[in-house]
């Protein structure tokens, strides 16, 4: 675990290093799936490292009746797509059970979307007892990636595990009750904002994350 240190270089760097990091432990039937569209350069070089296959695990966002941008939960894709919500916000907003049921199945028509552009007919990796690494380029508040541990917590994966290049301390600690295990390499304080904890952190595009997901497809496992 490193406290702190120079700015990476890019998304491919850092995954390079953070695959080094996981590459020392022994991980039981690993997969790898990234939170695009940023986190997908990452967990390609991750996968790489760890000789496991790489996804991608989508998440949207569920707001409140007539103020959108509120999230009051979300949903996560996989073999078994899951809503999450938080259920503080509920309990104050009393959204009902059909305006729930209703976003959701509106966010799945938009993850299959996703889902079919990122990877065409490839259907999600399956993760049950398997040792699932979900992956970006940072984390900031962290309330995607909470959202995402508390979805693959309920998939009967064997492990959870959250692996990232930097965040804040205090989100870290906050995710650790959410998974078996956080890896990050940089801690640094004050934290700001991800971006700058990158020489290069241009927008990673659509083509880009197809090119890398294709690619990862076809990398040779691990016997």
């Amino acid at each position: 675990m490193f406290e702190h240190r120079q700015a990476f270089l890019d998304r491919r760097e850092a995954g390079r290093q953070l695959g080094e990091e996981l590459a020392k432990a022994d991980w039981r039937d690993p997969v790898v799936l990234a939170l695009p569209r940023g986190g997908v350069p990452v967990g390609f070089e991750v996968a790489k490292a760890l000789h496991a296959p790489l996804d991608v695990l989508l998440v949207r966002k569920i707001g409140a009746p007539g103020h959108p941008e509120f999230a009051i939960g979300a949903v996560v894709d996989g073999k078994d797509p899951q809503l999450v919500v938080n259920e503080e916000a509920v309990l104050i907003l009393g959204p009902s059970s059909d305006y729930l049921e209703a976003e959701k199945n509106r966010q799945l028509v938009e993850i299959e979307r996703r889902r079919e552009r990122y990877l065409g007919s490839r259907s999600p990796a399956p993760t049950e007892g398997r040792t699932v690494i979900l992956v970006d380029d940072g984390i900031a508040t962290g309330s995607t990636a909470k959202v995402a541990l508390k979805a693959l917590r309920r998939s009967a994966a064997g492990r959870v595990v959250l692996a990232v290049p930097v965040a804040p301390r205090s989100t870290v600690e906050a995710l650790r009750e959410e998974a078996d295990e956080v890896i990050c390499l940089s801690m640094p304080e004050p934290f700001h904002a991800v971006g700058l904890h990158y020489v290069d952190f241009e927008q990673t595009s659509d083509e880009e994350v197809i090119h890398l997901l294709k690619a990862a497809a076809v990398m040779p496992a691990e016997h």
